[in-house]
């Protein structure tokens, strides 16, 4: 008899440990760099600290433009090691959405709408990589830029 309460018991436990809430990722602080692209011209190329689990809301606007030159609306999560970006665009002349997964100090090139493109680099904010970009950045600005 006692080893059918040992299995009853283990299987209480098991069914519980399955059963308990997961506890929610932590959310990571990440730099996004874009680069947004419209019938291959430039329109922006926003550097952005974001949080994942939130929404990040971009705009920009010329002084006095009554139309802004892009927007852009992000919302990244953790999904296991990698995480998942939505994505929205929104131009003067064409718009378009998309779902990305990322690895940290990956880069994708995102094609929406046939004319809309978006190159996004992801990187996690505490992380050696990121702080030696940001270190080769104050480099290249406090340096100057460099011709051959």
């Amino acid at each position: 008899m006692s080893m059918y309460r040992l299995l009853a018991l283990l299987s209480v436990l098991l069914l519980g440990a399955c059963a308990a809430p997961q506890r929610p990722s932590p959310s990571e602080k990440l730099y996004l760099a874009l680069e947004v692209r419209h019938e291959g011209k430039l329109v922006g190329k926003p550097k952005l600290l974001g949080e994942s689990g939130k929404v990040v809301r971009v705009e920009r606007r010329q002084p006095g433009a009554p139309q802004a030159d892009y927007r852009l609306v992000i919302a990244p999560a953790v999904q296991g090691e990698a995480f998942k970006i939505k994505l929205e665009v929104e131009v003067p002349k064409a718009s378009g959405h998309g779902n990305l997964a990322l690895l940290h100090g990956e880069e994708r090139k995102l094609v929406l709408d046939g004319d809309l493109e978006v190159k996004l680099l992801l990187m996690k904010v505490d992380s050696p990589e990121f702080r030696a970009l940001m270190e080769l950045s104050d480099l290249t600005v406090a340096s100057g830029p460099t011709s051959i």
